[in-house]
C-alpha cells in the first residue's frame, strides 16, 4: 500500500514536471571573444581578427526548453549549422562557436539563432587584419 502511494505520487510529480514543461524565449544574444563560466558573453565585440574563435550565445531570462540552431554566414555563404537540445530550470545561456585553423578571409559575415525552427535574432560582424 505505502509502496504503491509513493508510485503514484511520483507518478503525479512527474507528470506535474512534464506539464510545466514551457517553449524556450531566447531574450538576448550576444556576441564575443569569449566565454563566462555561466555561457554568457565575457568580452563583447562585433569585430574579430581572422585567427579569432567567434562565441555567441543565446540568453533565456526563464525557464523552457527546445532546440537551439546557430547558422553561420560569410555574406550569403553558409559556413555552418550547429544545433542544439536544451532544457533550462531558470535563465541560462546557449553557447555555439565558430573558428578556422586557416583563418578568416576578411569580410562581413553574420549569426542567425533559431529556437525550435523559428529565427530569434541575428547579429552582424566583420573579420578584419
Amino acid at each position: 500500500m505505502i509502496r504503491t502511494a509513493r508510485l503514484a505520487a511520483l507518478a503525479l510529480a512527474a507528470g506535474l514536471t512534464a506539464a510545466c514543461s514551457q517553449p524556450l524565449t531566447v531574450e538576448t544574444i550576444q556576441l564575443g571573444r569569449s566565454l563566462n563560466a555561466d555561457q554568457s558573453i565575457a568580452s563583447q565585440t562585433t569585430t574579430f581578427k581572422p585567427n579569432e574563435t567567434v562565441y555567441v550565445s543565446a540568453l533565456n531570462n526563464a525557464r523552457g526548453d527546445g532546440v537551439v540552431k546557430v547558422r553561420w554566414m560569410m555574406g550569403t555563404q553558409m559556413l555552418s549549422e550547429r544545433e542544439k537540445t536544451v532544457k533550462f530550470a531558470g535563465s541560462g545561456a546557449t553557447e555555439f562557436n565558430i573558428s578556422s585553423a586557416t583563418g578568416f578571409p576578411e569580410g562581413d559575415y553574420s549569426v542567425e539563432v533559431f529556437v525550435d525552427g523559428v529565427s530569434v535574432g541575428s547579429r552582424k560582424f566583420d573579420v578584419r587584419k
